[in-house]
């Protein structure tokens, strides 16, 4: 039998121990409650940044797993073929109708001589879009949401800013290409203004085809490449260009006062400021672990050679383009004359008709690059605006945002310039004026942050690569500055309007200034002596 004392000390454990277990459950729920709070907290904070694509839109490349993080498995035709996309999607702006109308002016005016350049300022197009995908899969964030992070949010306005304007001026271009396509498809019956409007259909068309995944998107594209490549290949071979004069083309430097301007354009409409951007986001469609180094110098290095490949095959169908005009217009009346509108016109009455008319060919080619590209624009587009301004929007929204920026503009320049050819050619060459201006703003920006250890961490690019890469994008840049300055002096006239073109070069040249010294590259204190005097000149 028990007694009292110990009865009553049973009591007290139980109730001490009963009192501990209340205790512990309430710190287990507090604990719980606050993971769930926090996991809330972080899930709300990653909805805030606008990523490129969502984790269930990424493709897995199977066999990509490595338990050696630092370590690169072997190559793989397999994983290769997974990885292939991007580069081609990328590869559209060098073939869309500004490519082509640069090509076919190069062949009829210099003939066979600017071959080498062309072949040349593909290679560094292939080297900027290679740091372009470098950038986006170490970091894992493509190139307008790192501008965001890493520029003022001043600075980083006017980036979006000039890369929206690039991006309508190339979008005009594009469009119109397409347009006249559909004008020689439809032997003049649906005039140009017609051919915008149904071109600006392929918003929806785009958003149809996401809709079924990356891997149908790109096929889609595939398709379209394949289409421009047969077009123009079969241009190639019906009008037998000189296999001799080819080959002294590429291999042999040519040029002239008379050549300079085609040489000018043909290296300014290599680098497309949008398509910077878009490469960076592009690389991120497949899914990869940024933490692991051997996954991404995996990733880097298949990205490489399936844009080294897709590139190969732009300049070959570049390559056609000029030397079918090299071979039918050089020399001729027509060659100074010639443009993308009048193109089919004349190749017609070169070649005749047959029986498949090359008018119609040269008009398949140019509706699968108009069209094409004008796609690729609207998804530069939605990266671009999504990463600058870190929006949430959904995708139908965010394209048809970034479709009506660019088609309400290019409805109202097809009704204005519809009037004649040389109009349009006029619009053609403000519109080459308006991308060479935006050329800085992008190569800049992506040059200073591959370059940047604490963005890139291991894969940040040595110095002789860095070296390479400035002197490339430096001498596109003097090109385009060329470009520039003989159409300023050529179309500027009047005092009010000299003044203006003045200030805004002084303005420009101060932001590029400010960008080249944020890289580090000019020492901030003397760019900031450099203003400051600047402001003080002003004041007296």
């Amino acid at each position: 039998m028990n007694s009292p004392d110990l009865q009553q000390n049973n009591n007290t454990t139980t109730t001490t121990t009963a009192n501990y277990k209340d205790e512990e459950a309430r710190r287990l729920l507090s604990s719980t409650q606050s993971q769930s709070l926090s996991a809330v907290v972080t899930a709300g904070d990653n909805e805030e940044d606008d990523v490129a694509y969502e984790a269930c839109e990424k493709i897995v490349i199977v066999g990509l797993e490595s338990e050696d993080n630092s370590a690169t498995p072997p190559f793989s035709w397999k994983k290769l073929w997974l990885f292939t996309g991007p580069g081609f999607l990328m590869s559209i702006a060098f073939l869309d109708p500004g490519n082509l109308e640069g090509d076919l002016q190069a062949g009829a005016i210099a003939g066979y001589s600017l071959l080498w350049l062309l072949m040349w300022a593909t290679a560094m197009g292939l080297l900027i879009q290679l740091l372009s995908a470098r950038v986006g899969v170490a970091t894992g964030k493509h190139l307008a949401e790192l501008c965001r992070e890493e520029y003022p949010y001043w600075a980083g306005i006017l980036l979006w800013l000039m890369a929206e304007v690039a991006l309508i001026g190339a979008d005009i271009q594009e469009v119109i290409g397409s347009a006249i396509a559909i004008k020689i498809l439809s032997r003049g019956f649906l005039p140009l203004w017609a051919g915008v409007i149904i071109t600006a259909s392929d918003c929806f068309i785009f958003l149809l085809l996401e809709n079924y995944g990356v891997r149908k998107l790109e096929a889609v594209f595939a398709v379209l490449i394949s289409t421009m490549a047969m077009a123009f290949a079969w241009m190639f071979a019906d009008t037998e260009p000189s296999g001799k004069e080819l080959l002294v083309g590429l291999l042999v430097p040519k040029l002239s006062s008379r050549t300079i301007r085609q040489a000018v354009g043909v290296v300014g409409c290599v680098i497309m400021p949008h398509n910077v951007f878009l490469h960076s986001a592009l690389v991120q469609s497949r899914k990869i672990e940024t933490n692991k180094r051997g996954q991404v110098q995996e990733a880097v290095n298949y990205y490489s050679i399936e844009a080294s490949v897709a590139l190969l095959v732009s300049f070959m169908i570049n390559l056609f383009v000029t030397t079918v005009f090299a071979k039918g217009f050089y020399g001729t009346k027509q060659a100074d004359s010639i443009g993308l509108v009048n193109a089919g016109q004349y190749l017609e009455e070169k070649y005749g008709g047959g029986s498949f008319p090359i008018l119609y060919i040269w008009g398949i080619g140019l509706l699968a690059a108009g069209q094409s590209s004008t796609i690729t624009g609207t998804y530069a587009g939605q990266f671009i605006m999504g990463g600058f301004l870190n929006l949430r929007l959904k995708k139908w929204m965010r394209a048809l945002i970034t479709r009506s920026c660019a088609i309400v503009p290019t409805i109202i320049v097809a009704l204005v310039f519809n009037r004649s050819e040389a109009s349009l050619d006029i619009l053609n060459e403000w519109l080459n004026v308006l991308q060479s201006i935006q050329i800085p703003f992008a190569l800049i920006p992506l040059l200073t942050l591959v370059s940047k250890e604490q963005i890139m961490g291991v894969f940040k690019i040595g110095p002789t690569l860095e070296r390479i890469a400035w002197t490339v994008a430096a001498l596109v840049m003097v090109i385009n500055g060329y470009l520039l300055l003989n159409f300023f002096f050529s179309e500027v006239n009047g005092l009010l309007f000299g003044f203006t073109v003045c200030i805004g070069t002084v303005a420009y040249a101060v932001f590029v200034l400010y960008l080249v010294s944020h890289g580090g590259f000019i020492s901030s204190t003397w760019f900031n002596q450099i203003v400051s005097k600047g402001y003080a000149y002003a004041g007296k």
